[in-house]
């Protein structure tokens, strides 16, 4: 049995969806119980832990324990993100502007306007494993051909764009500190204002902060805990899509529902790190509908078998992903650079 009827972001009208995808609506609503209680359970202990790592630099503690604190600092900023990427989705709480709300402030905890990102990470949602649509919140992707046929100047430039270290490290600062400073391209006044309003949300609480512990000490915690926690998330959403195989066609062959249950990992996480991310984990349940709240991904994968066929991409085989670099047509899979380095 198939049915025209879903309840996804931008999946296109008359096209036959699997029986199975309309049961995913049940998992839609949201809980203003969980909502608050996942708000007391991060916020808190993410304040907590704040105030640690300065009083052991106000105490005169080695920097390195301040650095040890900063790693359950970062995961808690990385549970943050998630609870903003509901709200950014509607699906956090019930009321829209409930959502709106705590989406300005959870964006601006982590350096993020709400609706500039919003903007782009929608036009995400529904332009994902298009090869015609790429360049809106995604990682750079080039075909396998495309890479050949680059200049050499090119070719350097998407290596070094690549580079874990530069992807993952510099990048994760250069995004959240400078990038997200700056409206996305091609968007409206309203997200243009959002961006505004965060950045001015971001000093005033900076400031504020600084007038208590001095700027010193407000920068030796912040940059730390927003670069390791700006690494961690550019790696979630880097496995969600750079895996083994995948799924990437051009705009005449793309499939909504493919480029969601083949484009997308299903990344099986230990119990710790998946309450840190969230569940983002069953990504591929989250492109099916992005309505659906973090704390009923889980549910809704083991609900409906169809989504459970999927094959898990495990934390230890997750790292050979970073030597994915580009998307092959003739194979239809991801895969290296060429061995033989091409200038």
């Amino acid at each position: 049995m198939a049915t025209n009827n879903h309840n996804g972001e931008g999946r296109g009208a008359g096209r036959v969806w699997p029986e199975w995808y309309t049961t995913m609506g049940v998992f839609r609503n949201s809980n203003y119980g969980k909502a608050i209680w996942q708000l007391i359970n991060t916020l808190v202990p993410y304040g907590c832990l704040w105030y640690l790592m300065v009083r052991s630099i106000q105490m005169g503690f080695s920097y390195a324990v301040t650095l040890l604190v900063a790693l359950p600092t970062a995961a808690f900023l990385v549970r943050i993100f998630i609870l903003f990427h509901d709200c950014v989705h509607g699906s956090f709480f019930r009321l829209k502007g409930a959502d709106t709300f705590w989406g300005y402030i959870l964006g601006m905890l982590v350096f993020t306007s709400f609706e500039d990102w919003r903007f782009s990470h929608l036009r995400h949602h529904v332009t994902y494993a298009n090869l015609e649509t790429r360049g809106f919140g995604d990682i750079w992707t080039l075909t396998r051909r495309e890479y050949e046929n680059s200049s050499g100047t090119k070719r350097l430039l998407y290596r070094f764009y690549r580079n874990p270290v530069i992807l993952m490290g510099l990048g994760a600062l250069f995004i959240f500190a400078l990038q997200n400073r700056l409206p996305a391209r091609k968007v409206r006044r309203k997200e243009r204002m959002s961006v505004v309003l965060t950045n001015l949300l971001i000093v005033g609480f900076a400031w504020g902060i600084a007038q208590v512990i001095g700027w010193r000490t407000y920068l030796l915690v912040q940059v730390p805990v927003l670069w390791i926690a700006g690494a961690a998330g550019i790696w979630l959403f880097y496995v969600q899509h750079q895996f083994p195989g995948g799924y990437w066609a051009r705009k005449a062959e793309w499939d909504a529902l493919r480029a969601a249950l083949e484009g997308s990992s299903f990344y099986k996480l230990p119990a710790l790190l998946e309450w840190f991310s969230g569940s983002i984990g069953y990504h591929h349940v989250h492109h099916l509908n992005s309505r659906i709240p973090n704390y009923q991904l889980k549910r809704c994968f083991a609900a409906i078998p169809a989504l459970q066929v999927k094959e898990p991409l495990h934390l230890g085989r997750s790292f050979s992903c970073i030597r994915l670099k580009m998307w092959d047509e003739d194979r239809q899979e991801m895969v290296g650079f060429p061995s033989k380095f091409q200038t």
